[in-house]
């Protein structure tokens, strides 16, 4: 492998990226390695659910002058904690319907695969786009917050957001006086379309999930702001 072309003139940068893009071999030997964070999380969430590390980072800083945009959004954390009895007994009841036995049982609701922890999720922004932007980051992270309590049989609890610099775009100022206007429908439910899990996060497909009960006003249309 070399870092020259076959006139024997170094690769400018513009050719090194283009070799790492198109060439496995190179990419294999020169190309920065990559770290599957999504993987490690899921780990340490099922062999060390109390660790302070549950962290994923989308800021890469030896990438960034070569981003036409640095992600908005620079990283999760997520938090667990042990559930009450009592509050297994609630969330059993309202996926399941009551339970047949008084006074619950700790042991049995293990046998039964009810959940013993519960997962938050905190995700931080450097900027946010508060009209067109934020609606999409929160169902997103929502969305994530649900995929990752079903991989380690946790129950959902809050979704957390450290948001810097929210702003609304001028030319984005008619259309939030209409969204804030609107009265909003109740939140839809979320339901999980496979019976077994996934080995994979990223195997994960749209066709997996339902949305039920959504409703929605009509479409606001604002242009994209940079």
């Amino acid at each position: 492998m070399k870092y020259i072309n076959d006139d024997g003139t170094p690769f400018s940068k513009e050719e090194f990226l283009q070799k790492l893009k198109t060439d496995k071999e190179f990419n294999d030997e020169f190309g920065n390695k990559g770290i599957d964070q999504i993987k490690n999380l899921i780990n340490d969430l099922k062999t060390n659910p109390d660790s302070r590390r549950l962290l994923v980072s989308a800021w890469n800083p030896s990438d960034l002058p070569n981003q036409v945009l640095p992600p908005c959004h620079y990283g999760f954390q997520v938090y667990t904690r042990e559930l009450s009895l009592e509050e297994r007994v609630r969330y059993y009841e309202s996926n399941y319907g009551r339970l047949h036995f008084i006074p619950p049982s700790e042991v049995l609701l293990n046998e039964m695969n009810v959940p013993t922890r519960a997962i938050s999720l905190m995700w931080s922004q450097r900027s946010i786009d508060s009209l067109l932007g934020l609606p999409f980051n929160i169902a997103s992270y929502a969305t994530l917050l649900e995929i990752l309590a079903k991989e380690v049989n946790m129950v959902p609890d809050e979704l957390i957001g450290n948001l810097g610099d929210c702003h609304i775009y001028s030319n984005h100022i008619e259309q939030v006086k209409e969204q804030i206007s609107r009265t909003p429908y109740k939140l839809p439910t979320l339901k999980f379309e496979v019976t077994n899990l996934l080995e994979n996060l990223m195997d994960w497909k749209p066709s997996d999930f339902s949305i039920l009960n959504y409703e929605s006003h009509p479409a606001i249309k604002a242009p994209l702001s940079n």
